[in-house]
């Protein structure tokens, strides 16, 4: 509009500095026309022509108007019922998403009326939208089955049936809909994260990873997520790997460590894989770094239990490696006290587990100081209470995904399918306030407070302690062959109840001595000084 006044005021300016041009130069213009002399200024020659031309522009603009009227006015109307058929359409399109039916299927009718349906397919999905909102899905299949077949609305068409299939619980129709729209349009998000489901849910990792290149290709999905997805698929392919092709597993778990330093899962399989090949102090390195990087209860196990052979002090060493590559924390104050319960060295496992309890007072310090009571004293009182402390106590972290608590982590999701879906926290949360019953998670400080006096009891033999069954079996092996000393008056046999029978009461027969007479219970029959001591 600016070049056009810009124009014209040039025109202007062009035709008055022409007449001052002229009327600066003054002269006469003679003219000879069937022996007649025609002779005027030249100032006014000028004029006519100009005016002239002026006139014979009018009436062919005149001429041309008349001319063509006709289209005009078809063409004025058929603009003006075409505008109105959009409004239409806009003001259905409206209503369909705010659920208004009626006036929806109204503005559908109208625009159909108004605008032919093979221009403007935006009447198909008004009227499919209209259908749905009205429970009519027969007729919004049909309404999306003619938008899939037009290359225009084709998109549109398969979302629409992507999504009925999904609502009827047809996961085989609509996986088929999804990859169709991901084939042709490889850019579309829906598409291409649905096929990318489906295809990690069937177990098909080759064809899952190749989708993802290309929506990484086309910029579907941001660099960071596309990495972090590349490197769940390449673990789930190298977790169906490690069984029979402990190589193969290795160089995807690597592989994915590398486009996710704090994968724990890849970290994981790519240690047991090179365990299995022999690799030790590579599967080591691995665990450390990921140890560093995030504290894991299953990696420090993989750690303390790397070499099969080692000790329990061996592993209580290992235990305190990682200590020190990340003090101050939990998980490696729990890992440590494990492993000095196992080596029997009940005071360091006390203290660490009291350390994590001070530290996070949640479930598992709890348990294992459970252990470490039962192991050292067998107080059942004592152990009782490290119980109901763990009770009380928030949840330990697990692999959590919609709701679903697993015990190893998944790469997709069995309650939606989504992939990538589990992650380490807790099941429900941290607990705040008080319990169900009123009481609240105490500290261990209260725990320690409350916790019940050692009773003067023998801890009893654990039942997988199988040295000690052993000595206490060849005790009583020895003790039967001891030789018998001087005969003595027999005691009376004590019924169940611990007393001794009335004199008048007849004894019960039981067959006589056994064969084994058993571990003598120093209470009842004290021990003589010429038993042999074995420990």
């Amino acid at each position: 509009m600016l070049i056009r006044l810009v124009l014209f005021a040039l025109f202007v300016l062009l035709l008055a500095y022409g007449f001052s041009w002229f009327a600066d130069r003054p002269g006469d213009l003679s003219l000879i026309w069937e022996g007649q002399i025609y002779q005027t200024k030249l100032i006014v020659a000028v004029s006519a022509i100009i005016a002239l031309i002026a006139a014979v522009m009018i009436v062919w603009w005149f001429i041309r108007l008349v001319w063509t009227s006709p289209h005009s006015v078809t063409r004025y109307f058929r603009a003006r019922k075409r505008d109105r058929g959009y409004q239409a359409l806009s003001t259905g399109l409206i209503a369909a998403g705010a659920g208004n039916a009626l006036l929806a299927r109204k503005m559908a009718a109208r625009s159909r009326g108004l605008i032919r349906a093979d221009q403007e397919p935006l009447i198909n999905l008004l009227e499919a939208q209209a259908a749905l909102i009205e429970g009519r899905h027969d007729e919004a299949r049909a309404k999306f089955e003619a938008m899939a077949n037009d290359p225009e609305t084709r998109e549109l068409g398969l979302r629409g049936l992507y999504l009925e299939a999904r609502r009827l619980g047809a996961n085989e129709a609509a996986r088929q809909y999804a990859e169709k729209a991901a084939d042709n349009a490889p850019y579309l998000p829906w598409a291409a994260q649905a096929t990318l489901e489906y295809r990690s849910q069937a177990g098909r990792w080759d064809d899952a990873i190749r989708l993802l290149e290309q929506q990484k290709a086309a910029r579907v999905v941001e660099k960071g997520d596309a990495n972090r997805l590349h490197a769940v698929l390449l673990t789930a392919r190298a977790g169906e790997k490690l069984e029979g092709n402990p190589t193969g597993a290795r160089d995807d778990a690597q592989q994915a460590l590398k486009l996710a330093a704090d994968f724990i899962p890849a970290a994981l399989i790519a240690a047991k894989a090179l365990f299995r090949e022999g690799g030790v102090r590579r599967a080591a390195s691995i665990l450390e770094q990921a140890w560093k990087s995030t504290p894991h209860p299953e990696i420090g196990q993989a750690y303390v239990r790397a070499r099969s052979g080692d000790s329990t002090l061996d592993r209580l060493k290992r235990a305190e490696r990682l200590e020190a590559l990340r003090p101050n924390n939990v998980e490696s104050l729990l890992v440590v006290a494990q492993a000095a319960l196992d080596a029997q060295e009940f005071a360091k496992a006390r203290a660490k587990a009291e350390a994590a309890a001070r530290m996070q007072p949640r479930e598992a310090a709890f348990l294992l100081l459970a252990d470490i009571e039962e192991a050292e004293t067998g107080d059942q009182g004592r152990v009782r209470h490290w119980l109901a402390q763990a009770l009380k106590a928030p949840r330990d972290p697990a692999w959590v995904a919609d709701g679903f608590v697993s015990d190893k982590w998944l790469p997709v999701s069995p309650v939606t399918g989504h992939l990538d879906a589990f992650e380490w926290k807790a099941p429900f949360g941290q607990i705040e306030g008080p319990l169900e019953d009123g009481s609240t998670p105490a500290s261990i400080e209260t725990a320690l407070k409350t916790l019940p006096p050692l009773r003067d009891v023998r801890p009893e033999s654990p039942v997988n302690d199988h040295r000690i069954i052993e000595l206490e079996r060849a005790a009583t092996i020895a003790e039967a062959v001891r030789p018998t000393p001087a005969p003595a008056k027999p005691k009376p046999v004590e019924p169940a109840s611990g007393k001794a029978p009335a004199p008048g009461e007849a004894k019960p027969f039981f067959g006589g001595l056994p064969d084994d007479p058993g571990v003598r219970d120093p209470r009842v029959d004290p021990e003589p000084k010429t038993r042999l001591r074995l420990f």
